[in-house]
C-alpha cells in the first residue's frame, strides 16, 4: 500500500482541514497516511473524526455535505515535529535552523523508506528546499521545477516551471520540458504530449536569448528523437486554454507570474458572474436556470481538482498545494501523490539521456 506523509501544520487552515483531507483520501483511494506534527493537536482533530466526521463547504458551488470516516479501517500513524516552518521565514535558513520541523521530517520519511511521497500546503519554498537537500536531484536534472497542471478546451495542460527557479538557461528548459513529458504522459495519460514554449510571438526569433536558445534547443533535439516528444514551437499566452499542446515550458518567473494572474482571472470572473445574477430578480432566476452549467464549468477550472503541484527532478515524489487548501483539495493531493508515485515518473526521467535527446 502507498503510504503518503502529510505535513499537518502547513497551510492557512493547518491541521484541521489537512486532518481531513488526508483521512477522506485514505477512505477513498486506499492509501496509508503519516501525519507529521504537533501530536496533540493531530490526535485531536482524529478524535474529533472519530466521534462526528467533518463537514465538506462545497467549495462555494457544490452542496455542502457531512464525511463520515471509519478511522479504525485506515491505516494511519503519526511522527511527532516540534517545529512548523512558517509562510515568511527564509526557507533555506529555516530547513537548516528547523531540523525537527513538520516538513523536513515528512520530506525525512521519504529519504528513509518509511512513507513514498510527502504533501505540503504551508510554504512552497521550504518544502522545495527541504525536498531539494533531502532527497537530491536526479540523475541528469539540474534543477528541480514545479509542473502544475491547468484545465484547457481540450486535455489538461502541465506548465512548468511555475516558480521553483527564476533564473533558468536554455538547457534547464529543455529538462523542464522532458520532466512535464514524462508527467503529462504516465500521470496524466496522454500518450504522446506537444511541448511549446510560452513566448511572446510565436516566430522562432521572438522573446528574449533565453527563449529564442530553448526554442532552438528544443527544434533540435526533437528533430534527433521525433518518436519520443512532439516540439510545436512557440505559443503564446492566449492559448494556453487552447489545448494546442499538452506541456508548456518556461522560467519559473514567467510561470509564476502567468499561474497568478490566471488565478486572479479566474477568481474575478466567477465573482462577476454571481454580482450580476443576484442585482435582480430576473437576474436571479437566469442564474438558478443557469446554475448547473455553471457548476460543470467550475468543475473543470478549480483548483482543488488538481489538488497540487509536483515538484519533478528530486528522488522521491512532493506535491504542493496552495497554501489555502481546505479538506477537497489535499484529498486530491493525496492522489496526485498516490499516482505519481504508481506511475513510475521518476524512473522514467532518470533513465532518459538528456545528452542526447
Amino acid at each position: 500500500m502507498t503510504r503518503i506523509a502529510i505535513d499537518a501544520m502547513g497551510g492557512d487552515h493547518a491541521p484541521s482541514e489537512i486532518v481531513n483531507g488526508a483521512v477522506w483520501a485514505a477512505q477513498d483511494y486506499g492509501v496509508a497516511i503519516e501525519f507529521v506534527g504537533k501530536q496533540d493537536k493531530i490526535e485531536r482533530e482524529l478524535d474529533r473524526i472519530a466521534n462526528e466526521g467533518f463537514v465538506y463547504d462545497g467549495s462555494g458551488v457544490y452542496k455542502p455535505k457531512r464525511i463520515k470516516v471509519n478511522l479504525k479501517e485506515l491505516d494511519i500513524k503519526i511522527t511527532q515535529a516540534e517545529d512548523v516552518i512558517e509562510m515568511g521565514e527564509a526557507p533555506g535558513q529555516a530547513i537548516r535552523k528547523k531540523k525537527r520541523s513538520s516538513i523536513v521530517l515528512a520530506v525525512d520519511a521519504v529519504a528513509k523508506g518509511s512513507s513514498d511521497a510527502v504533501v505540503a500546503a504551508g510554504s512552497t519554498g521550504a518544502a522545495m528546499a527541504a525536498s531539494l537537500f533531502g532527497l537530491g536531484r536526479l540523475n541528469g536534472i539540474e534543477r528541480p521545477a514545479i509542473a502544475v497542471t491547468l484545465p484547457t478546451m481540450k486535455k489538461p495542460v502541465v506548465l512548468i516551471d511555475a516558480g521553483a527557479n527564476t533564473n533558468s538557461t536554455p538547457e534547464m528548459l529543455y529538462q523542464f520540458g522532458v520532466m512535464g513529458m514524462f508527467f503529462s504522459k504516465h500521470v496524466l495519460g496522454i500518450e504522446k504530449p506537444r511541448i511549446g514554449v510560452l513566448n511572446i510571438g510565436e516566430e522562432a526569433g521572438k522573446g528574449d536569448n533565453l527563449a529564442q536558445m530553448a526554442y532552438k534547443l528544443f527544434d533540435e533535439r526533437a528533430e534527433k528523437n521525433s518518436d519520443e516528444f512532439q516540439f510545436i514551437g512557440n505559443i503564446e499566452g492566449k492559448e494556453i486554454f487552447l489545448g494546442n499542446c499538452e506541456v508548456i515550458i518556461c522560467d519559473g518567473f514567467v510561470g509564476n507570474v502567468a499561474l497568478k494572474t490566471i488565478e486572479g482571472a479566474s477568481s474575478m470572473l466567477f465573482h462577476l458572474i454571481r454580482h450580476e445574477f443576484k442585482k435582480d430578480l430576473l437576474s436571479g432566476i437566469i442564474g438558478l436556470l443557469a446554475k448547473p452549467a455553471m457548476k460543470r464549468i467550475f468543475e473543470r477550472i478549480n483548483y482543488e481538482e488538481f489538488g497540487g503541484a509536483l515538484l519533478l527532478g528530486v528522488k522521491g515524489v512532493t506535491v504542493i498545494s496552495h497554501g489555502r487548501s481546505k479538506a477537497y483539495a489535499i484529498k486530491n493531493a493525496v492522489r496526485v501523490a498516490k499516482e505519481a508515485v504508481e506511475s513510475g515518473i521518476n524512473k522514467q526521467i532518470a533513465e532518459f539521456n538528456f545528452n542526447e535527446g
